[in-house]
């Protein structure tokens, strides 16, 4: 079907190897529905509304996806290589054993998202909204997560080794419970840092 007319689903219904690569999934929405070895790559979307989905095997390889939702969904064994998510909402999803090369994030809500030691090497997610999500033992090292609302976030041995992280909330970040070598913060983000050591930050 790459390239063809686009899929329709019934909720809960159940998508198995199919072959939706190129396809345009503007406008579409999908309920409950369970899609396994699906290939993805290359799909783009405006507009597109997934609901307590989930996917097993799916490679979301290259594509790009605007004003789109992923709410309350469940990632499993997928693939977002140079995958692209622009003011997308993700409320409450969750994402296991996936890898995320090359990833983009612009904007958008990822609130409450269980991204559990996930391996966030080298993405770049930028002005997007994580509050109250699950980042504990993440694996971002050089990553660029710039002006991100982390606010509630649980980030217990995030690896943040050489990260970008300027204008980012840390209020939730334990310096003495993540690693932090040549991570690159802002003054701002200095000072919390410091005053969570105990550290008494003057002259500012």
């Amino acid at each position: 079907m790459g390239g063809g007319a686009t899929r329709r689903t019934e909720p809960g219904e159940a998508v198995h190897g199919e072959d939706w690569w190129g396809q345009d999934l503007s406008g579409v929405e999908h309920t409950g529905v369970r899609f396994t070895d699906v290939d993805l790559t290359e799909t783009t979307a405006t507009g597109a509304v997934f609901t307590d989905c989930v996917f097993s095997g799916v490679r979301f390889n290259a594509s790009r996806w605007t004003d789109s939702a992923f709410t309350g969904c469940t990632f499993r064994r997928c693939s977002f290589f140079d995958a692209r998510f622009e003011r997308a909402k993700l409320v409450g999803s969750r994402f296991d054993d996936c890898t995320f090369g090359l990833l983009h994030v612009e904007g958008g809500n990822w609130s409450f998202v269980n991204l559990h030691r996930a391996s966030l090497e080298r993405v770049r997610v930028e002005g997007a909204r994580l509050r109250e999500a699950d980042l504990a033992g993440v694996k971002a090292e050089g990553a660029l997560l710039r002006g991100l609302d982390l606010s509630g976030s649980d980030l217990t041995d995030a690896d943040l080794r050489g990260a970008d992280l300027r204008g980012s909330d840390l209020s939730s970040l334990d310096p003495l419970r993540a690693r932090l070598t040549g991570a690159v913060v802002d003054a701002d983000q200095a000072v919390v840092l410091a005053e969570a050591l105990g550290a008494v930050v003057v002259g500012r």
